[in-house]
């Protein structure tokens, strides 16, 4: 007894310690619902410690440069690089293996495009306008181009904490990009400046009325009030859970958020998994059209891509009356920056190039290709992808996880949790903390810009001047067995025709007023 005593009161911390290891000891024997925990007391708990950081251990010390996914660390490596503005090249040769089947060589030219012919609009040697006018087929009130081919794709305010989107946003600005809300709606935090692209999911946030109905007279008066909304966009399904409803968990359910959305705090917020203002492709022109006329703006849609039977439906209405949407965003099954069940992100939903190439062929079999702007995401945020997208036939990228990383994703995989350790994905007011906007912000913007330079050095190799100006020609494609075949041959089709002059004829379409 005395020399327990001498225990208590001479080493109070031992004593403490090992009172907690010999509670945890006893509660670890007679709890029944972890196995581990009661055949090994105390030491089984180590197994949930490693497996909660395993990720972040891996991606450190386990995986190699080209071994994780979704990205790895040599990806990770240039976007860090890009968006700190330090030296993104790479030493010592590739690391890819150029005659595994599917690899992608883009050619470049005997007699690249001289530096000193370079055109540079406003100033700016990373600017890469759109060279389509969105809008301008269906005559909307404000059509737009935009001034940036790569473009912050849709991250809701709820997914991500307000530091996030601000960054994010301010980033956009800086860059010239869009900022696409995602479905959660138009929050402050969109609305630093940047243009912006509202996202109308089916659950219609932020243009729903007391009931959770979707209003018209709301979403038009919230345009109205914010002129750097530039277009719509009804999104039809998401690479990461195509055919099921939004996911965002109780978790990272604020007021401020519940108040944006019109959802209760403590459940979690889960969107239908259709639409209630449209079932068809005749009633879902009938909604485009509405919403153009009344809000004046381009409306688009977004969509993985699954049964083609709807969108030879879509193209045939747009070719008997001239309607329909302005532009369409194709989602591939690789995407993603939400949460998802395992089966979806895994199993549903065609890859981006399979996906993009099936629909593109459908609307230029019908003739109307070309009345469309088409904006590929998924997985596309590096130059070389970019360029097989262009390529293909897109007229912009859209970017999510890439963006996150710009601002500091770890890809820690916890967005699903509320418990995002570098205060991203989440609502967390501590973790948030370490989310500088003003830092983060610049990092976005450089991202962006330093894609762009890049994209613009890989046209110049191939003798252009914008990277639309690539044609599926240009890019050889590896059949494995040292064969190598063009993309057009792989894809069946030839993208259409881009009207191309000079960089300068190109300006941004003014803000609305």
């Amino acid at each position: 007894m005395e020399i327990i005593k001498e225990i208590i009161y001479d080493h109070p911390v031992i004593f403490g310690i090992a009172t907690l290891f010999a509670i945890i000891f006893v509660r670890d024997i007679l709890q029944k619902k972890h196995t581990i925990q009661h055949n090994f007391p105390i030491v089984g708990h180590l197994r949930y410690i490693l497996e909660l950081v395993g990720p972040e251990l891996r991606q450190y010390w386990v995986a190699n440069d080209k071994e994780e996914m979704p990205f790895n660390r040599a990806e990770r490596i240039w976007i860090y690089a890009t968006a700190k503005g330090q030296n993104n090249n790479f030493g010592f040769g590739t690391t890819e293996l150029l005659y595994e089947a599917g690899y992608p060589i883009i050619k470049h030219s005997t007699f690249p495009m001289a530096e000193d012919k370079v055109t540079v609009i406003n100033n700016d040697p990373s600017a890469v306008p759109c060279l389509k006018v969105i809008g301008e087929f269906h005559k909307r009130k404000y059509p737009f181009r935009p001034y940036s081919v790569v473009n912050i794709s849709a991250m809701s305010f709820g997914s991500l904490g307000e530091n996030a989107i601000s960054s994010l946003n301010k980033g956009a600005k800086i860059a010239g990009a869009y900022h696409n809300t995602g479905e959660g709606g138009v929050s402050p935090y969109h609305c630093h400046g940047a243009d912006v692209v509202w996202q109308l999911g089916t659950g219609y946030f932020g243009a729903r009325d007391e009931n959770g109905k979707f209003s018209f007279d709301i979403l038009k008066e919230k345009v109205e009030k914010n002129p750097h909304i530039r277009m719509i966009e009804i999104k039809l399904s998401q690479g990461a859970k195509p055919g099921k409803g939004g996911i965002l968990p109780a978790a990272k359910i604020t007021a401020e958020i519940s108040k944006i959305r019109q959802t209760p705090i403590g459940k979690d917020c889960l969107s239908p998994n259709s639409h209630n203002m449209f079932h068809d492709a005749e009633s879902l022109v009938e909604f485009i059209e509405k919403i153009a006329a009344i809000t004046g703006l381009p409306v688009g849609i977004k969509s993985a891509i699954g049964f083609t039977s709807f969108w030879y439906d879509l193209g045939n209405i747009m070719k008997s009356t001239g309607k329909g949407p302005d532009f369409i965003t194709v989602d591939g099954g690789e995407g993603g920056t939400g949460a998802a069940p395992l089966t979806f992100t895994d199993h549903v939903s065609l890859p981006f190039k399979i996906g993009f190439a099936r629909l593109y062929m459908i609307f230029q079999e019908l003739g109307v290709s070309e009345r469309i702007t088409w904006i590929g995401s998924g997985k596309l945020g590096f130059p070389d992808r970019a360029i097989i997208a262009f390529a293909m036939g897109c007229d912009m990228i859209n970017v999510a996880r890439e963006a996150m990383i710009s601002i500091g994703c770890i890809q820690a995989q916890r967005c699903h949790t509320g418990h995002c350790p570098t205060g991203i994905a989440t609502q967390n007011k501590w973790l948030q903390a370490g989310v500088d906007v003003e830092m983060k912000s610049k990092r976005a913007a450089k991202y962006i810009q330093g894609f762009r330079k890049e994209l613009l050095a890989l046209s110049h190799s191939a003798g252009y001047e914008h990277p639309l100006q690539f044609t599926s020609k240009d890019i050889e494609i590896s059949m494995g067995m040292n064969r190598f075949t063009t993309l057009e041959e792989v894809l069946g089709y030839k993208r259409d025709i881009v009207n191309f002059t000079s960089m300068q004829d190109y300006k941004l379409t003014p803000v609305r007023s």
